[in-house]
């Protein structure tokens, strides 16, 4: 059996790797650099944002992937050398006096339910553990010790080095335009320049891209690119010790003293480029939440565009009306997060194994009902 897996991010390069260890042969197309799209520039934070808002089945699939992680990094730190910094870093969600909105019961009722770790914190033991934080307006936090976090572009590497090791080939540069077909279905893809690859079976897992080259292919995929800006900073060692979230911004800190202060979510195509406005808007979030961080020096910025899909889950599985063709993209805000049980679940569903009930959940076929909370930013 051979796959063209179209898409070199995240997704693409873990399911060819999870494939070809089951005996299957890949070639990865990737539109430009491997991995230097929203596989590179997201956050690495290992939890979704709120968890409680998404069906019971997103849950389950996050579970089993987490669980993963640890196996999945062990293997690769000692196939390629490459360290992930996988950090249990723990997570904490504070709230404010002025915030709009509350997580807490749903927060705590979702944990309960899925056996996350959880501690209610007072404005006391919040400061103690995060003295950062804007304590005069602090009611009160939620803490998961358990959550972890990891860095993107070193997962990446770790991947690619990976699919080096495995013998995968990766063709940069490779703009795919035609599917191409027979009477038995699906039998490949043709480039814009004509090369043609052809196998038994092609997956969709070009991120941002998917949807449009779906259309483009008479599938309905409704994948659009949701633009996200990141401020990193760097300060003392120590500055911030969780990942902290709230409904404004998010604060991931590295070991190095550096922390990531993010993200947006701007329905704007693929328009490229930082924006003064959004990045004052992060760093003014940065003042409300964390005062603690305002001495820290702007070190870098930089955007992505996430998968994003009307529901706010990812589309993963065979297209039914299109034999040989399968879908593993729309993964949003949740595609490091979500990539190893994808890659698992994708190589086992392709060569024929059972995958669990809740994956069905995923279908590309199925009917996404638009969600403003965790689907499209509306504007």
């Amino acid at each position: 059996m051979k796959v063209i897996v179209v898409g070199g991010g995240i997704i693409g390069c873990l399911t060819a790797c999870m494939l070809k260890q089951r005996g299957v042969d890949c070639v990865v197309l990737e539109r430009n650099t491997p991995g230097h799209e929203a596989s590179w520039a997201g956050a690495g934070i290992l939890c979704p944002i709120h968890p409680w808002l998404y069906p019971d089945d997103f849950s389950r699939f996050v579970d089993d992937s987490l669980m993963l992680f640890p196996q999945l990094r062990e293997q690769m730190e000692q196939a390629t050398g490459v360290d992930i910094q996988y950090i249990e870093s723990g997570l904490m969600i504070p709230e404010f006096e002025s915030d709009l909105v509350s997580h807490r019961d749903a927060a705590l009722a979702w944990s309960r339910k899925f056996n996350w770790e959880v501690e209610a914190l007072s404005v006391e033991e919040t400061m103690l553990m995060e003295p950062s934080l804007n304590g005069a307006q602090l009611k009160s936090s939620l803490r998961w010790p358990k959550v972890s976090q990891l860095r993107n572009p070193r997962l990446l590497r770790a991947v690619q080095a990976w699919m080096r090791q495995l013998l995968i080939p990766c063709v940069e540069n490779c703009h795919v335009d035609c599917l191409l077909e027979s009477s038995c279905g699906v039998t490949g893809v043709q480039d814009s320049k004509g090369q043609k690859y052809e196998g038994d079976a092609v997956l969709l897992a070009c991120g941002s891209w998917s949807g449009e080259l779906a259309e483009k292919w008479g599938c309905s995929l409704p994948v659009k690119p949701v633009k996200g800006q990141i401020v990193l900073l760097h300060g003392p060692v120590g500055t911030l010790h969780h990942i902290v979230k709230h409904d404004d911004a998010y604060f991931v800190p590295r070991s190095d003293g550096r922390v990531l202060v993010g993200a947006s979510m701007e329905y704007v195509g693929f328009k490229k480029g930082n924006t003064p406005e959004v990045v004052q808007a992060l760093l003014h979030a940065m003042l409300r939440i964390a005062p603690g961080l305002k001495d820290a020096e702007i070190e870098h910025q930089w955007m992505g565009f996430r998968p994003g899909s009307p529901d706010g889950m990812p589309y993963i599985g065979p297209v039914e009306s299109r034999k040989g063709l399968w879908v593993a993209s729309g993964h949003y805000r949740n595609g490091v997060c979500l990539a190893p049980a994808t890659a698992v679940m994708v190589s086992r569903w392709m060569t024929g194994e059972a995958v669990p009930e809740y994956m069905h959940s995923f279908l590309p076929g199925r009917i996404s009902t638009a969600s403003e909370t965790l689907g499209y930013p509306e504007f």
